[in-house]
């Protein structure tokens, strides 16, 4: 049985739609923690009301970025995780906090990388006049965005779309795309190659609404 952490900043609609899928499926997980750096995060409620152990590392309480990664660390080693899942989580990790997840760290970024890494992504992408946006799987190395890509979201950009409208299209092929590739791991079935991802079923890495 695989144990997976996932940290949050926020709602956490991303982690919710992992804990749901987990369950209902019946994968040979369970979601161990849901940590988060704020304490505010409403995600923390939905997690503690369906019985999966909170806790929050507060960023604010450190005087470094590297002071906060060796905390995070430290709450999340206790729980042994054999996956970290980025669910909205708002930090820059540190090197050193990357290395330690090697090969164990997910994240979902809000662009067709390596296209529009960083922030406000869907509206640089209107703004570049492109034709679709969408959503990367990715595991997570030093490099901010990048490392190989496990999956990706697309969805069209329509006239008189704005980033909003964007973003909640994507966030809904979000919450199919990210579980599935959560599960594709804890069954064993993703092998990297270099910068490529494959699964091992042959199951298509790409989602379309």
């Amino acid at each position: 049985m695989k144990k997976l952490v996932i940290l949050i900043s926020g709602r956490g609609s991303n982690m919710e739609a992992i804990v749901k899928a987990c369950r209902a499926e019946g994968w040979p997980a369970e979601v161990a923690a849901v940590l988060s750096n704020r304490p505010d995060a409403a995600g923390l409620k939905f997690a503690a009301e369906h019985g999966v152990p909170t806790g929050v590392v507060d960023h604010k309480a450190y005087p470094s970025r590297e002071a906060f990664d060796a905390a995070l660390q430290a709450a999340i080693d206790a729980f042994a995780p054999d996956l970290v899942v980025l669910a909205g989580f708002m930090r820059i990790l540190t090197p050193g906090f990357t290395a330690h997840y090697a090969g164990r760290l997910l994240n979902i970024h809000p662009s067709l990388l390596p296209s529009f890494p960083g922030l406000h992504t869907h509206e640089r992408a209107i703004e570049a006049g492109c034709h679709a946006s969408g959503a990367t799987v990715h595991f997570v190395t030093a490099e901010l965005d990048h490392g190989p890509m496990v999956a990706q979201a697309v969805v069209p950009i329509l006239p008189g779309d704005d980033a909003d409208t964007v973003a909640a299209r994507v966030l809904k092929l979000e919450h199919r795309m990210y579980p599935q590739a959560v599960r594709w791991f804890v069954e064993g079935q993703l092998n990297v190659e270099g910068s490529r991802v494959r699964v091992a079923s042959g199951a298509s890495q790409l989602f379309t609404a």
